[in-house]
């Protein structure tokens, strides 16, 4: 049967992570017998004890979960590719750590790369956290580069392990790994969800993080070799708590 790693990037999520990985490991049993997990955990430069809780996970699953620690906060796109680099399953999903994507969604997901579809996107038709930014951002992504993208927004999505090799080389990959995939995948199979409101903590996403954004996203998929030439790895590793 086939295995499926599931890459986490976490920042300032100390409150979520017992929660969701509670949910993630429960949610296991809804997939097809004999199906395999690997959890990939990435603390992104968290100030709190994010790196704590993930090793207490591990500690309870040694031998289907890796911590990664970055040596500071590189973002999210970034703390998710140093994740693949070390993902080895038959196929990826990247979830967020704060419990506001449904992992019941995932079983579903997983299924329909089963038959052969080498790209599924759970995206957005509702969000209890409503974000003007979120709609605007998504808008102008659909309007300037991919016509064909769900609307909505996604950050959710299940994909196969041809598309995650792709996608570890694509320079545009280290502003927005999830419309990369997009660009790479020759189609893609759409799911809709209502995105809950946060529930735990609270989120860092600032205005200027979002202009960051939204600037980088843009060039990177117009000027891709403008923006990259002779860059240096978008990230780097303190240290990886390999699986035992």
């Amino acid at each position: 049967m086939a295995k499926l790693s599931i890459v986490i990037p976490c920042y300032f999520n100390e409150g979520n992570i017992p929660v969701t990985m509670a949910a993630l490991v429960d949610n296991e049993k809804y997939f097809p017998k004999g199906a395999e997990f690997e959890y990939i955990l990435v603390d992104d430069g968290s100030g709190d004890n994010t790196l704590q809780e993930l090793l207490r996970f591990r500690a309870q699953f040694p031998r289907k979960v890796k911590v990664i620690k970055l040596v500071r906060n590189f973002g999210s796109y970034q703390a998710i590719l140093a994740g693949l680099q070390f993902a080895t399953g038959d196929c990826t999903s990247i979830i967020a750590a704060d419990l506001q994507d449904s992992p019941e969604l995932m079983p579903e997901m997983f299924t329909y790369w089963q038959q052969g579809i080498p790209l599924v996107i759970a995206y957005r038709q509702l969000r209890e956290d409503k974000s003007t930014f979120s709609e605007l951002f998504h808008l102008i992504m659909r309007k300037l580069f991919f016509p064909t993208a769900p609307p909505g927004g996604f950050d959710y999505v299940l994909f196969s392990r041809a598309l995650r090799e792709k996608v570890l080389v694509l320079p545009e990959a280290r502003q927005n790994i999830f419309y990369a995939l997009l660009r790479l995948s020759p189609g893609y199979q759409g799911i809709p969800y209502v995105r809950r409101g946060r529930q735990i903590g609270r989120s860092r996403w600032t205005w200027c993080k979002k202009a960051k954004l939204l600037y980088h996203s843009i060039a990177g998929f117009a000027f891709p070799r403008l923006m990259y030439a002779g860059t240096k790895p978008p990230f780097i590793i303190e240290r990886i708590y390999e699986a035992q």
